[in-house]
Order: structure tokens, then sequence, then C-alpha cells
């Protein structure tokens, strides 16, 4: 009978982060992009996620994320200089600021798709953080990944019936939305019923504290993503920032 090797083996085997190091990760870049002159780190956080993207072989993510900068980079910053009016400058002034929402949203969801529930319970008991706002956190981990796939399905039946869409919202607006609503109010209902079941049998409400069969360990990729960042910082603070 073969041997099963222990996820947290298989990440560190295949350079995957301490969930920590990624809850950090994404602190400092949000906090960073975000800031007064916030800017001159949003090229750096963008390539910190794309490569991210690239490393968990995530390769729409990495298309998505720099289509979606070269974009908002064209519109923001091109577009007044080709045609000045007064609704470029509305539309660049927009882009500069959407564009960082992109750069930290594509960090975030690098913590979204490769950190399971357990791991990010794992990584906030050994932070000794309040167990309400862990389960809370583990559970949205959770909850929204399940509300997606079911507004998936949502989705796929209006397009069966001519009500998904653009044109079908112009024909139907009030029929769309009720289609659509009624089912992802009662998707989300269950899936809530669904995961407080799962988090009761797991022995949520106990007073003990779980124990973690593979617990968080800091190893050599937290260790390179550091000094990755360090350098992207210091880089940023020195060289002349590229979007102003």
């Amino acid at each position: 009978m073969p041997e099963t090797e222990p996820p947290a083996a298989v990440m560190r085997r295949q350079g995957g982060l301490d969930p920590r190091s990624k809850i950090l990760l994404v602190l400092v870049c949000s906090i960073a992009v975000m800031s007064p002159g916030g800017l001159r780190f949003v090229p750096f956080v963008l390539l910190v996620a794309v490569i991210l993207a690239l490393s968990e072989r995530a390769w729409t993510r990495a298309l998505g994320l720099m289509a979606t900068a070269t974009v908002m980079g064209v519109l923001g910053w091109m577009l007044p200089l080709w045609w000045p009016n007064a609704f470029t400058a509305i539309v660049a002034l927009a882009c500069t600021y959407l564009i960082r929402f992109a750069a930290a949203i594509g960090v975030g969801m690098h913590l979204i798709g490769t950190t399971s529930p357990t791991q990010l319970a794992a990584a906030f008991r050994a932070w000794r953080i309040p167990r309400p706002i862990s389960v809370t956190l583990a559970v949205m981990l959770r909850f929204f990944p399940v509300v997606s796939s079911e507004a998936a399905s949502v989705l796929d039946a209006m397009r069966l019936r001519g009500l998904a869409g653009a044109s079908g919202l112009l024909r139907h607006p009030v029929l769309t939305l009720e289609r659509f609503t009624v089912p992802m109010i009662a998707a989300s209902l269950r899936a809530s019923e669904d995961l407080s079941a799962s988090a009761i049998l797991r022995g949520l409400g106990s007073h003990r504290i779980p124990t973690a069969m593979h617990p968080p360990r800091l190893g050599n990729a937290d260790l390179i993503l550091v000094l990755v960042v360090a350098v992207l910082v210091t880089a940023a603070l020195i060289l002349p920032a590229p979007l102003t």
C-alpha cells in the first residue's frame, strides 16, 4: 500500500509558503499601495502577485493581472495625453485608484487559492488570535468559494433560459434579478447551514484547544519571500516611481 505524503511536506516540497507569511504579505502590500504615495509600490506589488500566481501555476490569474495592469496603465496614464478632455480625466482618475485594488487583490488571491481553512485556523492559533476572529475568517475562506460555485451554477441555468448577460438584463430586468437573487439567497442559507454542521462536527464550540496535524512551519520559501519583498521595497523607495 503506498504511503501518503503529509500535505505540509507536499507544500514544502513544492515551495509553498507558510500561511502566516502569506497573511503578512497581504497586509504589507495592501497598506503599501493604499497609503499616500502608494502608487510607487503598485508595479512591484503587481510583480509579486504575478510571480505568486506563476508559482502555483495559476496561468489565467497571471495573465489576467498583467492584462488588467496594462489596460489600467493605458487608460490611466496614456489616454489623457492622447485625448485630453473631462471624460478621459475621470477615467484616468478612476484607473489610477483602481489599479491599487488590482495589485492588492492579486496578492490576496494567492492567499485564498493556496490556503485551506484548516491551515488558516492553525496559523491563527500559532499567533494566539482569539477564536471568534479566527473561526470567522476561516469560515469566510470556505464560504465565498462555495457561494461563487453556486453563482456559476445559477448563471448557467439562466443562460439556458436566455436571461444571462447584458441582453437578458436589458430585455427582462426584473425577471433576471429575481431568477438570480432568489436562488442565491437559498444557496447561501444552505451553504451556511452545511458549514455550521461541518464546524460542529470538527469540534467548534469545544473549550479544548485543538491541535494541528500539520502545524505551520516557516521554511526556506518564506525566507526567500522576505528577501524578495525587501529588495522590491528598497527599489521602490530608491528608484524613480514609474507611476505618478
